[in-house]
């Protein structure tokens, strides 16, 4: 994997010149998010989803997190009206393409469901607008077979809330063309987000495979009786969390040490080697073990608070962001 965005994202509305228009297919949690991500940097947004009903919800959420943003000071009031009189709800996939040059889909994650969509995009968009997926686990390749301009083709995972977090894995089928990557990472850093390059597929790309990797060993902890789920987010909260908000593993343990990450991994090899060993390759997760995680977390949180858990995370995201912003890490390319 390479980095491609070394700056951290873009202010909204940064490049020059106008933005051409941009397509969001599919507006559930993660759809919605990008019709702000591109209309809050100036694109003209084309809002689709083929239940009307999910379509309605998904604007007012953009409209009622835009006024959010503005009673957090993040956000003027003339901010907030233009992003929403930049997107346009369209009542056919057909208006939604129509003069498209980017088009973000964001529809089920199975995969015969992503091949369907995609064989309608490509039928339906212009010859020369690029098709990106948000899809978090499936192979370009494979959703793309077949397909006459499979070559403009390429997944663009974004982090859910991608309005809130701005890394993006981009990752080109066998038949994307170099030009469609380049065009797709242009178009995200244009929007304020920070692309970085997979060299080749694995299931779950890099995100998901080390999300994937910490909850199987926290779902252990809990199964097995180690740790409860409370002592297991404190951990982490007020742990391990507090220095990967500022770097990531191999960053971590380059500061742990006089010597840098060659110092670290040769003076404690021997003892992660031993604990590799140890872990737990495939955890218990049935209804007691969840039953279990679920009521720590409950307790932890309180019942029904989940949005207004999650608000408050975007929020504190978003502040930890500017912080890094302001202070960038000695040395630093990003």
């Amino acid at each position: 994997m390479s980095i491609d965005s070394v700056s951290g994202p873009a202010s909204p509305g940064a490049a020059a010149g106008s933005p051409g228009t941009v397509a969001v297919v599919g507006t559930g949690v993660v759809g919605r998010s990008w019709l702000r991500v591109f209309a809050r940097a100036g694109f003209p947004t084309r809002a689709f989803d083929p239940d009307p009903g999910q379509l309605d919800r998904a604007l007012e959420w953009a409209r009622a997190s835009a006024a959010a943003d503005v009673h957090l000071g993040l956000y003027t009031f003339t901010e907030a009206q233009a992003e929403e009189h930049r997107i346009t709800r369209c009542a056919t996939l057909e208006e939604a393409l129509d003069g498209a040059t980017y088009v973000q889909e964001s529809g089920p994650e199975a995969i015969a469901a992503k091949q369907s969509i995609y064989r309608t995009l490509d039928a339906a968009a212009a010859p020369e607008a690029v098709l990106g997926s948000s899809t978090s686990a499936n192979d370009m390749t494979v959703i793309a077979r077949g397909l006459p301009g499979a070559a403009r083709c390429i997944v663009a995972h974004p982090v859910n809330p991608p309005h809130v977090i701005p890394l993006v894995e981009v990752l080109a089928g066998e038949e994307t063309r170099p030009d469609v990557t380049a065009t797709t990472l242009a178009l995200l850093r244009r929007a304020g987000m920070a692309p970085v390059v997979l060299d080749r597929y694995a299931p779950g790309f890099v995100l998901n495979r080390l999300q994937g990797a910490l909850l199987r060993e926290a779902v252990s902890l809990v199964g097995t009786g180690i740790a409860s789920p409370e002592v297991v987010d404190t951990v982490m909260r007020d742990g391990l969390g507090l220095r990967w908000a500022l770097m990531g593993p191999f960053g971590t343990g380059h500061a742990n040490a006089d010597g840098g990450i060659a110092s670290y991994f040769r003076r404690y090899g021997d003892a992660y080697r031993a604990m590799w060993a140890d872990l737990d390759p495939a955890p218990v997760l049935d209804e007691d073990v969840i039953e279990a995680i679920a009521a720590g977390t409950t307790a932890m949180y309180g019942e029904g608070a989940v949005a207004e858990l999650a608000t408050w995370r975007d929020r504190m995201v978003r502040r930890i962001a500017r912080l890094k912003a302001d202070d960038p890490a000695p040395g630093s390319a990003g």
